[in-house]
């Protein structure tokens, strides 16, 4: 705790520091010039006018310049500018210029009229015809500052009355008339550039669906006509082809040929290569066969005799990329002009993969701390094979080495644990399935085959040593852009508990069903893993994300197994698991502005241990607490229930249940550059569904909520391209060990440290 206090302190005055040095910019100002402050917006709008907050939203989106960024209400960037511009500016200050320096914003840097014909624009854009915009001029010299106001007069907007498309001649025109069933286009819509744009983009994708290679948006144009209407805001809208619109444009093109090249070098092709090999008419060359054809080709959605289609071209390329043998995968067309006719064109596609690297090592030292005071090195070595049988086949072998060791934690310091471990496994890019199933089938990707066989080691000294191995084989493939599915239909785990110390000995004595989760040595079973990714469209003000995992052993062997066996039952002279388990985690993400997030998260999970067993295998229980749980507790201290260890800091086994539910919350705000901070709230638990003498209060009753552990704290994470380091510093609200009264009590004094990769949730 005192080296956590000593960080703290020497963090608390290095930002003391920065915010007390950030205040004073004033006298670097130029005296002939005022730091631009910002503008304001004013917005009047007719009464009748919906959601006028959007309308003020987009107005702000057209501003320019920016002002200069703020930390709490300081300067940091704009201080560490003007410290690296003097004569000997020092490392310091050049370095903090470099990483988070802004140049000054100055009112002269703003053209009023300008950005004023800027809005006007943007709300004709947005059917707002003839409104009016002035701008204002507000001095500080005091502060040696000025803002901007800007007053914006917002009238009735124009709204659609009709919409007709012209022409149906031409084969084209006829495909854009039915396209027009799915048009964005509504019934009194408001006139809306952004909306006719999109109209044309979805009519040219639906146009290159149907085969028109070289049909361009650019070829469409939306017209409107207000005469009608003189004395209503309504207009007519009319839709049509350009004239004189390519004659290439408006014919169909189908594949002639179809050329893959598996071995393609960067910089230019090959000479013409001695093999060919034709495979459901398409082309394969290669000098030396690098990828076998057969494997190669389900891949490929690009048919020969099929019209264009764009969309072929991205799942093929998609597909292709999803192999992880190649770096780059690239697809083009030619045209054949001499079979091309008046009605119908023809293409030759040319897939160019350029296979990544076959063979690679690589070497991992990693350094660990927890929030149950263990830390330590660590060590992974990986050999990767990317194409073992010449079908995009990937072998990785593993092995790792970690030393942890408790550098607190009074009577127990000096803990540690040794683990090594070695991992095999290979990865099929096709389904390997005793029944033959069509790879066309999967439109958005082919599913992997995974086969993996791993051994570990671990040695935690004054408690016990633990060898376990496991085994799994299944299938993942992602159904679409958002969701993905695992399945292993064989799960083994194998877990030997060796080399007991008395003390932990009485450990197990005294808690039977410690005892028992340790002793049921053979997991046999299956596992699946649904997940809904949305959060990947970061640009949308609401991201969902969904993940289903459920996790079943023993039912086959229980089957099979003789049923007059005495309780436990074994196999193979292991004594077997059966159970049931299953867990959801729902997040949901709110965008606030353009940099700020709300983000939550609900987690809930149960597990039924049935017939070979009365308690979950010691590694498929749940824990609560640490860096991406509830982190004003330390990892696994929390729990289950109210129950209370002798020694809160120096337990040193592991507390769980077979249920657990946790909520979590935390805004999210940028600070400079890629320093982003947070706030956040934590509150969860686990328990058990059965009582365990051994620890008084964990059952699961009707008073849960009163039994969460609760906490909060603040945060800074380092973002850099999505690498998240991050530290979260936070306390508990409301305890569940302390008596009845006495749990809400905000510990800010003893304060939790966390240490993590990535963001919690």
């Amino acid at each position: 705790m005192k080296n956590i206090s000593h960080k703290i302190a020497i963090f608390s005055i290095l930002l003391g520091f920065i915010i007390c040095q950030s205040c004073n910019v004033k006298k670097f100002i130029p005296e002939d010039e005022l730091l631009y402050s910002g503008a304001t917006v004013a917005l009047n709008a007719p009464d009748s006018i919906k959601a006028p907050n959007r309308i003020k939203e987009e107005v702000r989106s057209v501003l320019r310049p920016q002002p200069n960024s703020k930390f709490l209400g300081m300067r940091p960037g704009l201080y560490f500018h003007y410290k690296a511009a003097r004569e000997k500016p020092g490392f310091i200050n050049k370095f903090l210029n470099n990483k988070i320096g802004e140049e000054p914003v100055y009112i002269s840097d703003v053209d009023l009229s300008q950005t004023g014909d800027f809005i006007e624009n943007r709300l004709e854009n947005r059917g707002y015809f003839y409104s009016s915009v002035s701008g204002e001029i507000e001095e500080n010299p005091d502060k040696k500052e000025a803002g901007l106001t800007y007053a914006v007069q917002v009238v009735m907007p124009y709204r659609k009355e009709t919409f007709t498309f012209e022409g149906d001649s031409l084969p084209v025109q006829k495909t854009i008339q039915k396209t027009l069933s799915e048009t964005y286009i509504q019934d009194d819509m408001r006139f809306d550039l952004n909306v006719f744009k999109a109209e044309r983009e979805r009519i040219d994708l639906a146009i290159k669906d149907s085969g028109y290679y070289n049909f361009n948006e650019a070829f469409l144009i939306f017209e409107t006509d207000t005469n009608s209407y003189e004395n209503s805001r309504k207009y007519d809208l009319y839709l049509r082809l350009k004239n004189n619109v390519p004659a290439k444009a408006v014919i169909p093109y189908k594949i002639d040929r179809v050329n893959i090249y598996p071995n393609y070098k960067i910089g230019g092709r090959d000479s013409i290569p001695q093999d060919t090999v034709k495979l459901n008419g398409k082309n394969f060359f290669q000098e030396t066969e690098i990828f076998k054809p057969k494997y190669l080709e389900p891949y490929i959605q690009i048919d020969k005799d099929d019209f264009y289609n764009p969309q072929n071209s991205k799942n093929t390329s998609r597909r292709l990329g999803s192999i992880g043998a190649y770096k780059f995968v690239n697809i083009n067309y030619k045209e054949l002009d001499s079979l091309q006719t008046d009605s119908l064109g023809h293409l030759e596609a040319n897939i160019y993969l350029s296979p990544i690297k076959k063979r690679s090592l690589r070497a991992e030292i990693q350094a660990v701390t927890k929030s149950n005071n263990f830390a330590g090195p660590g060590l992974a070595l990986t050999y990767s094979n990317r194409n073992l049988f010449k079908g995009g086949e990937i072998l990785n072998l593993t092995t790792k080495l970690g030393y942890e060791q408790q550098i607190a934690g009074g009577s127990q310091r000096g803990l540690n644990s040794i683990q090594l471990g070695a991992e095999g496994e290979i990865i099929f890019p096709r389904l390997l399935f005793p029944v033959k199933i069509n790879h066309h089938w999967f439109k958005y990707a082919i599913p992997k085959t995974k086969t993996s066989l791993g051994v570990d080691f671990l040695s935690r000294s004054k408690l016990f040593t633990l060898v376990s191995a496991s085994s799994r084989f299944g299938y993942s493939w992602q159904a679409n852009r958002y969701v993905s599915h695992q399945l292993n239909p064989i799960s083994l785990n194998y877990v030997q508990l060796a080399q007991t110390t008395e003390e932990f000995d009485k450990i197990l004595r005294e808690n039977p069903f410690l005892e028992n989760s340790f002793s049921q040595e053979f997991i046999s079973g299956l596992t699946y893993s649904f997940v809904y990714n949305g959060l990947i469209d970061s640009k949308k003000r609401h991201q969902f994300f969904f993940n289903f995992n459920f996790d079943t052993a023993g039912n086959s062997i229980d089957i099979f197994n003789n049923s007059s066996q005495e309780s436990p039952k074994k196999f193979l002279g292991l004594e077997y698991a059966q159970y049931a388990k299953g867990d959801i985690d729902i997040r949901y993400h709110l965008k606030v502005g353009s940099a700020q997030k709300i983000a939550t998260r609900l987690f809930a999970g149960y597990g039924y241990a049935y017939g070979n067993s009365n308690i979950l295998p010691f590694t498929k229980q749940y824990f609560s607490g640490g860096p991406y749980s509830v982190r004003a507790f330390r990892i696994r201290s929390l729990g289950p229930g109210t129950y209370t260890p002798e020694d809160i800091d120096n337990s040193f086994f592991d507390q769980a249940g077979n249920i657990r539910l946790e909520a979590n919350i935390e805004y999210r705000f940028p600070i400079f550059s890629f320093l982003k901070g947070a706030v956040f709230a934590d509150a969860g638990n686990v328990w058990n569904s059965k009582e365990n003498p051994s620890l008084p209060g964990g059952k699961f009753s009707s008073d849960f909520i009163n039994e969460l552990g609760i906490g909060g704290g603040a945060g800074l994470r380092i973002d850099i391209q999505s690498f998240v380091i991050r530290f979260d510093l936070a306390a508990p609200f409301h305890d569940p060990r302390l008596e009845k009264g006495n749990r809400w009590n905000f510990d800010y004094q003893n304060p939790v440290f966390n240490f993590a990769i990535g963001y919690p949730f």
